[in-house]
């Protein structure tokens, strides 16, 4: 996937001002979620927008209150989500504070004013929620916050966003080169519900990007990080857990689907286990996920601090193993976010996915592996005809997908013994193989 180097322009302020709606209006999509409850957002959620042929990285957050921000502020999700969103300001080259129009100055505003004024990074007060002329009067008093003029707009209905990206457009930095991202693999961390997805997210983008904490559906959003290790990049996604359709509320349903959508795009996905509870049908449910989508995988066996004793981990590791047997090729380490044990294996085992996965075998060595295969183990006969392999090719990688032109239909059994083979030749370790059977059609001849 690519990463441009864009400038970011963070979107803040307290609680239900719309922050989520102005950002979605913004960039011309629907990818902040949104609700008529408070505080859906916590995690920092960035997505591309682009103005007058300028494109730059917004950046959603959770709500801003200052009190919230005291010596605790590490002990409560308010106190987590609000620092997370003072990190967005600092990383920001624009920043847009918003207040709800129509509620006028409030104390959480004040408590905050102090704080804005010494920010770095131009600011921009904007009122939302103001959907006509007459409403433009009300926010007169917002001049009182010393902030600047306050611009008004209604996200929801796209009044005055216009004239609010066009001031956004003015006080971006010059353009900078574009990088390439081509080359950088992207992660996404998925799993159950309050399994340590996002401490184990933490551990490695070492920082404290996801909130943690012990109410289980923390996180609502996928939050993406680009993180740098011995030279090379990575781009990782912590989701939000998945649970079943039944225990689904209003506000999971949109995580579960940007979950998805982050395992779709994924080159690899690290699916988090709570060893000690072990692999449930969930767990299994998502496996299926990830295969389906033909991305590569890393079981992480987390809370493995937990686990008592060697002969408990053995059997941790067979039940896991033949729960999950949709990744059956996918390795299972051993971690805990909160001892950090094992959480330096999962880079060099990241590493070894992403080659194998980018793995291209010879068209000549693949069809050598194949006939010495049909010469010790037939392929079995269906209906009376044996079938016989005439020629095979890697058509993609990514994930590796090979082609058997065929004199007639293959047993499923040997296509399997045909992936256990290449699994056994060229070690596509963490990685589905997709086999494509081509039959050979016959002219019929005309009399």
């Amino acid at each position: 996937m690519t990463e441009p180097n864009l400038p970011r322009v963070a979107v803040v302020g307290r609680p239900n001002v719309g922050k989520s709606t102005l950002v979605n209006r913004l960039a011309q999509r629907m990818d902040s979620i949104v609700g008529p409850m408070s505080g859906l957002t916590r995690d920092r959620l960035s997505v591309e927008a682009e103005w007058r042929g300028r494109s730059f990285m917004l950046n959603d957050t959770g709500g801003l209150i200052e009190e919230a921000l005291g010596a605790d502020a590490t002990k409560t999700i308010t106190g987590k989500v609000a620092s997370a969103a003072l990190g967005a300001m600092d990383d920001a080259d624009v920043i847009l504070f918003v207040v709800d129009g129509q509620a006028g100055v409030t104390a959480d505003e004040l408590a905050l004013v102090k704080r804005l004024r010494r920010v770095k990074a131009p600011l921009v007060l904007v009122a939302n929620k103001v959907e006509n002329r007459g409403q433009e009067q009300q926010i007169a008093d917002l001049w009182s916050l010393g902030l600047g003029e306050p611009m008004p707009v209604s996200a929801l209905h796209g009044r005055g966003t216009g004239d609010l990206l066009d001031k956004v457009f003015d006080l971006l930095p010059e353009p900078g080169e574009v990088e390439d991202r081509d080359e950088i693999a992207c992660i996404a961390i998925v799993g159950r519900p309050n399994v340590g997805k996002s401490a184990l997210f933490n551990r490695l983008i070492g920082e404290e990007r996801s909130i943690v904490h012990d109410e289980p559906g923390t996180t609502r959003d996928s939050v993406d990080s680009l993180l740098e290790v011995n030279g090379k990049r990575y781009r990782f996604v912590d989701t939000a857990g998945i649970r079943r359709r039944a225990k689904t509320h209003e506000v999971e349903i949109y995580s579960a689907s940007r979950t998805r959508q982050a395992i779709t795009r994924a080159d690899l996905a690290i699916l988090v286990i709570d060893a000690d509870e072990g692999a449930a049908a969930q767990d299994q449910r998502i496996a299926r996920q990830v295969a389906d989508a033909g991305v590569g995988c890393i079981i992480a066996l987390n809370k493995w601090d937990k686990v008592e004793d060697e002969e408990m981990a053995k059997i941790t590791e067979r039940t896991v193993a033949d729960r999950l047997q949709f990744v059956d090729y996918a390795a299972l380490i051993r971690t805990s976010a909160l001892t950090k044990r094992g959480v330096g294996k999962i880079f060099p085992q990241i590493d070894h996915v992403l080659e194998a996965r980018k793995r291209r075998i010879p068209t000549s060595t693949l069809n050598d592996l194949i006939h010495d295969a049909q010469q010790k183990t037939p392929p079995p006969s269906i209906g009376g005809k044996h079938a016989k392999v005439l020629y095979a090719t890697q058509a993609e990688s990514s994930p590796p997908t090979f082609v058997l032109f065929t004199s007639s239909a293959l047993a499923v059994s040997w296509e399997r013994f045909i992936e256990r083979r290449l699994r056994e030749e060229f070690d596509f370790t963490g990685n589905p193989l997709r086999i494509v059977v081509r039959e050979r059609v016959r002219e019929e001849r005309t009399r």
